[in-house]
């Protein structure tokens, strides 16, 4: 029972030896410098509410967040993993976010009834 007990600590400690190399090993890819502009864009409500908070669940900025956003899209990939849209899914119940993506380019100002 004991020498079980003395092949398990090898085994945790060649793991986690093996762990450490690895990322050790990771080259980091390099940053890429780019020209950002303003965008005076128009959103949704409760879209908007639910992006910030999602940003700030990631801890990025709100522009970082619709840029990875963008660039997974147009190379369709998913953006985010599924613990994270587990929590969109959370934020979406709290900001009333009721809109899916069947509802775009169907969407018309509120004010619009009106006229």
């Amino acid at each position: 029972m004991a020498h079980a007990g003395r092949n398990e600590k090898t085994a945790i400690s060649v793991s986690l030896h093996c762990y450490i190399c690895n990322n050790v090993g990771m080259k980091q890819p390099a940053m890429k410098k780019v020209e950002r502009v303003q965008i005076g864009a128009r959103m949704e409500k409760t879209l908007v509410k639910t992006l910030k908070a999602l940003a700030e669940y990631l801890d990025l900025s709100l522009g970082d967040l619709l840029e990875g956003m963008a660039l997974h899209a147009l190379e369709g990939k998913p953006a985010f993993s599924a613990k994270t849209l587990g929590h969109v899914k959370r934020l979406k119940g709290i900001y009333g976010l009721g809109l899916t993506a069947r509802d775009s380019h169907r969407l018309v100002e509120a004010d619009d009834d009106a006229k």
